[in-house]
């Protein structure tokens, strides 16, 4: 509640400035009253985030030993062991389209069960993220966020003379429409605090132009709200005003980096040269999204289908998408291995930084599901069976960690994706080609 006037503050309440706007974090003051009823009411938002990962994964270093609550951590998934109680490994999972890298991404929210013939047609289904989209759009200012690490490619063929949109995104509004994925920061933190209306578009530009700082634009505003607060809501408001700035004044380097030092490479504004940079960013910018609400749905690649980015900085100096291409050599799948534990040590900060942040009577991440895996088992081969997927967060309390699920009949991951539907409270009877819904909560051993 309002620390002076004893009301609670609305739950959206957006501070505006020359040209940006300021969702706030959850606040005490935004509950009708202190009881610890009122607070868990005022704290079940339930949010939903994908993170892909692409070319497949070494399997041999990736599936862990035993099943149920008995299983071993595999090399690949040790750096998740702080989470392990929210943790929950899902093997034996077949992908609904299995054509090289296309189906890898295409079907992996979507289910579908084929796409085009050539580059030009374009197909596939309406991806899970956008029917939680539309559900949650009335209750946030972004309906959802579509992100990555490379630019967007939705023209020519990239992989089995299809179009390169099946590599570049996970996102589909509808069968025909695939969404681009956004890979410039400085167009993200636009799009969740530059003022986008066409009545403030002028305004957006001046400030902009000035370079004045989105926290700059609100300062008065912010500074009265202050006032309303208690203590408590006073640390939360400056340690998250405190963290916008923080990501601001990053973008804004990168920005002159790349005007300065790499003019060569014409890389666009926004965009660090450096990978870790570049990802810190863009996990920072979601994190911001989902403290003040801005969005509940985020799907984020951290590469696309066929990457070739190499990773020299943990000594696997060759590019990814053919080394993934092992042979079966021992040594290149260990090597391979590496890439794939390294995405999952970034992944594993950025889910420490969710349980780090307080949301009502919990944290982010209990209120989170988390879709993490490829689209791809034995890369070598294209395999689409027993696809390496796992489920992170404490579901808004729908979800049951600490466990392996080991499925012997190879049920569809599109299964997964309506049983993710329930959890979230969006049923759906079909998704894709789904069969049906995965037993998650209960499977028979475990």
């Amino acid at each position: 509640m309002s620390f002076l006037t004893g009301k609670a503050l609305p739950r959206r309440t957006i501070l505006r400035g020359l040209g940006a706007t300021m969702a706030l974090p959850f606040l005490d003051a935004m509950l009708p009253a202190a009881s610890v009823r009122a607070r868990a009411a005022g704290a079940a938002a339930h949010r939903f985030l994908t993170f892909y990962v692409p070319n497949g994964m070494a399997m041999e270093y990736w599936t862990p030993k035993g099943e149920g609550a008995a299983f071993e951590l595999s090399p690949i998934l040790e750096p998740l062991a702080p989470f392990r109680n929210q943790l929950l490994v899902i093997s034996g999972l077949k992908a609904n389209w299995n054509y090289i890298h296309a189906g890898a991404s295409g079907s992996f929210l979507t289910g579908a069960t084929r796409g085009g013939r050539n580059e030009v047609e374009i197909f596939a289904d309406v991806s899970m993220d956008q029917i939680l989209a539309k559900k949650f759009a009335s209750d946030t200012q972004v309906a959802s966020l579509e992100l990555a690490m490379d630019p967007p490619n939705n023209a020519g063929a990239c992989t089995g003379n299809l179009s390169c949109v099946y590599t570049h995104t996970l996102c589909w509004r509808n069968a025909t429409q695939p969404l681009p994925m956004e890979y410039n920061p400085r167009a993200v933190f636009e799009k969740l605090f530059g003022d986008t209306g066409s009545t403030d578009a002028t305004a957006r530009e001046r400030r902009l132009h000035e370079q004045k700082s989105i926290l700059d634009s609100v300062n008065e505003k912010l500074a009265r709200l202050r006032k309303e607060l208690g203590p408590d809501d006073q640390a939360k408001v400056n340690q998250y005003t405190e963290s916008v700035r923080d990501v601001e004044r990053r973008i804004e380097k990168a920005e002159q980096q790349a005007d300065i030092e790499l003019p060569s490479l014409e890389q666009p504004q926004g965009v660090p040269p450096v990978f870790e940079d570049h990802l810190a960013l863009m996990l920072d910018l979601q994190l911001l999204a989902l403290q003040s609400d801005l969005t509940r749905v985020i799907s984020f690649m951290i590469g696309k289908e066929q990457s070739a980015r190499p990773y020299p900085q943990i000594g696997v100096p060759e590019a990814h998408h053919p080394l993934s291409h092992h042979s079966n050599v021992p040594e290149i799948i260990a090597y391979m291995s590496k890439i794939n534990r390294y995405h999952v040590e970034l992944f594993s900060k950025h889910v420490g930084k969710l349980r780090a942040t307080p949301d009502g009577d919990g944290t982010l991440l209990d209120h989170m599901t988390i879709l993490y895996g490829a689209g791809i088992s034995n890369s070598n081969a294209h395999s689409g069976d027993n696809l390496p997927l796992l489920v992170l967060g404490g579901g808004a309390g729908k979800l049951k960690g600490g466990r392996h699920l080991k499925y012997a009949d190879k049920p569809l991951m599109a299964n997964l994706l309506v049983t993710l539907m329930d959890k979230l409270d969006v049923p759906v009877e079909k998704l894709g080609g789904s069969t049906g819904r995965l037993a998650i909560d209960t499977i028979s051993g475990v």
